[in-house]
C-alpha cells in the first residue's frame, strides 16, 4: 500500500511536469538505470540525448527532495526550447530500491551519484551484479575504501564491463592544450622534479557553493554539508585536479603503493551563517547532524584542502577550495603551472583574462625564448588541424595561445565523457590499463591527503 502511494505521488508529479512514465521497449539501444540520483551531476549526463541510448530511464531511489529535484530537472531538459529532450521516466521509489534494482536490472548501465559514502558499495555490487556503472566522483572518500575501487575494477574487467568516473575536465579545451604543450620537449622539455617550496607541479581549484547550474539556482540537499558523508574538498572535487596531474605528465601505468607518497596536508572551513544555509539548502536551521561544527550560531564547513605529494620524485602541491559566491560575472576557477626544463606551461583564470581561463608558455630563460616560442609556433600550426583557430601571441617575454570562442563550452562536458562512455562500452577491451591505474592513485591521493590534513 505504501509503495503504491509513493508511486502514485511519483506518477502525478511527472504528468504535471511533462515527463512520460512507462516501462523500456524492446530495442538494441543502450538501456539507462539512473541510481539513487543524490546529486545534480545525474541529471546533466541527460541534458542531451544519445544515438545510442534508449530514451526509456529507469530510476531507483527514495523519495524525497533528491528523487523531486532530479525529476524537475529532467522536465526542463525536455521542456526547454531549444533541442528539447525526450526523456522517458519510470520510478521505483520504494525503501528497497537499491535491492530492488539489483533484481530486476532493467538495463544494461546505471549512473550512480549523489552521496559519496556508500557510493564504492554500490558500484561494487553493480558490476557484480553485471552492470556497466558510469558514476560520479569521488567513488571513495576513505582510504581503507580504495581496496574496493580495485576490486570493482578487476570485476568490470573480468566480465568485459565498464567501470568509468566522470572526469569532465579532461574535456577542457584549456587543459587539453596544456597537455599538449607539456608532452612536446621542444616545447617544455622535461618536467622539473622541484622542491618543497617550488614544486614542479602546482595548482589551484575554487569552487562556489552558491551557483545557478542549467539555467536555474542550485540547491544542495542538507546533507551535502556533512564531509562524513560527502568528503572534504580534496577529496570530492579535488579528485578532478589531483586527475589532471596524471592525465597531463604522467599518461602511463602507475602503482600508487610505490610512485606517490602524500607527505603532508592541511584543511580550514568556509563559514556559512544560517541564512546563507538556508538560502542554498532551504532548511530553516542547521540540522542536528551538523551540530557538533556549529559555533556562535555559524557553520564551520571544513571543505578547504591543501596537499603536497611527490609522483615518481615530482612535487605536487594542490590548493581545494570552496568559497561562498562567485563575484558577479566570475565563476568557478582553475589555475594550474607545470615547470619545464625549457618553460612553464600554465592556466591562469584572473581578473586578466576575464576570468576565463588561458593558457601560456613561459620560458625559463631570456636565452631560451627565440628556441621555445619557435618551438611553440609549430606546435600551434600543428593543432590547428584538430583545433581550427588556435594561434600564438607573443608578450612581455611570455606567450598566450590564443583559443577561439567556438572551441570554448559554457556547459560542463557530460555529454563528451557520456559518449567516450559509450565507446568503451562497444568496446571494453579498448579502456586504457592506465587508466584503472590512473584511478587508484587519484583516489589514494585525495582520501589520503585529507587524512594528512586530519
Amino acid at each position: 500500500m505504501r509503495r503504491s502511494i509513493l508511486l502514485t505521488a511519483l506518477a502525478c508529479l511527472a504528468v504535471l511536469s511533462g515527463l512520460h512514465l512507462r516501462g523500456a521497449d524492446a530495442t538494441n539501444q543502450a538501456k539507462l538505470i539512473v541510481l539513487d540520483p543524490g546529486h545534480f551531476h545525474a541529471s546533466l549526463i541527460q541534458e542531451d540525448m544519445y544515438p545510442s541510448l534508449a530514451k526509456q530511464v529507469s530510476v531507483y531511489a527514495p523519495l524525497g527532495p533528491d528523487l523531486l529535484d532530479y525529476l524537475q530537472r529532467i522536465e526542463r531538459f525536455n521542456t526547454r526550447k531549444e533541442k528539447p529532450t525526450s526523456w522517458e521516466i519510470e520510478v521505483h521509489a520504494g525503501p528497497d530500491f537499491f535491492a530492488r534494482m539489483l533484481r530486476e536490472r532493467p538495463g544494461n548501465l546505471v549512473i550512480i551519484s549523489g552521496r559519496n559514502r556508500p557510493k564504492i558499495d554500490r558500484i561494487l555490487a553493480s558490476a557484480e551484479a553485471g552492470l556497466n556503472v558510469l558514476a560520479d566522483k569521488p567513488w571513495i572518500i576513505s582510504s581503507a575504501d580504495l581496496p574496493k575501487v580495485e576490486r570493482a575494477l578487476d570485476e568490470a574487467q573480468a566480465k568485459h564491463l565498464v567501470a568509468y568516473d566522470i572526469m569532465t575536465e579532461r574535456y577542457e579545451i584549456a587543459s587539453i592544450l596544456q597537455r599538449e604543450l607539456v608532452d612536446d620537449a621542444n616545447v617544455f622539455g622535461k618536467l622539473i622534479a622541484g622542491t618543497d617550496s617550488e614544486p614542479g607541479i602546482s595548482a589551484k581549484s575554487v569552487h562556489h557553493l552558491m551557483k545557478v547550474v542549467a539555467g536555474a539556482p542550485l540547491r544542495r540537499p542538507a546533507w551535502f554539508f556533512d564531509v562524513a558523508e560527502t568528503g572534504e574538498g580534496l577529496a570530492d572535487v579535488g579528485t578532478h585536479v589531483v586527475d589532471l596531474v596524471q592525465w597531463t605528465a604522467f599518461p602511463d601505468k602507475m602503482d600508487y603503493r610505490t610512485d606517490v607518497h602524500v607527505l603532508s596536508g592541511r584543511h580550514w572551513p568556509t563559514i556559512i551563517s544560517q541564512a546563507d544555509f538556508q538560502r542554498v539548502t532551504g532548511e530553516p536551521e542547521f540540522p542536528r547532524f551538523l551540530a557538533g561544527r556549529v559555533k556562535d550560531g555559524k557553520f564551520e564547513y571544513y571543505c578547504n584542502n591543501s596537499v603536497h605529494y611527490t609522483v615518481r620524485g615530482v612535487h605536487v602541491k594542490l590548493d581545494i577550495l570552496w568559497n561562498w559566491q562567485a563575484p558577479e560575472g566570475t565563476g568557478d576557477t582553475y589555475e594550474a603551472a607545470f615547470r619545464g626544463t625549457k618553460a612553464r606551461v600554465e592556466i591562469r583564470q584572473g581578473k586578466a583574462e576575464g576570468y576565463v581561463p588561458e593558457v601560456y608558455v613561459v620560458p625559463d630563460s631570456a636565452q631560451l625564448q627565440a628556441e621555445v616560442f619557435a618551438a611553440l609556433k609549430r606546435k600551434v600550426d600543428a593543432l590547428k588541424g584538430v583545433y581550427p583557430g588556435v594561434a600564438m601571441a607573443e608578450s612581455g617575454g611570455e606567450a598566450r595561445v590564443v583559443i577561439p570562442k567556438h572551441l570554448r563550452s559554457d556547459r560542463e562536458h557530460f555529454a563528451d565523457v557520456t559518449n567516450k562512455f559509450f565507446e568503451y562500452l562497444n568496446s571494453p577491451q579498448t579502456v586504457p590499463e592506465w587508466e584503472k591505474t590512473n584511478m587508484l592513485v587519484k583516489y589514494y591521493v585525495t582520501t589520503r591527503g585529507v587524512e594528512a590534513a586530519r
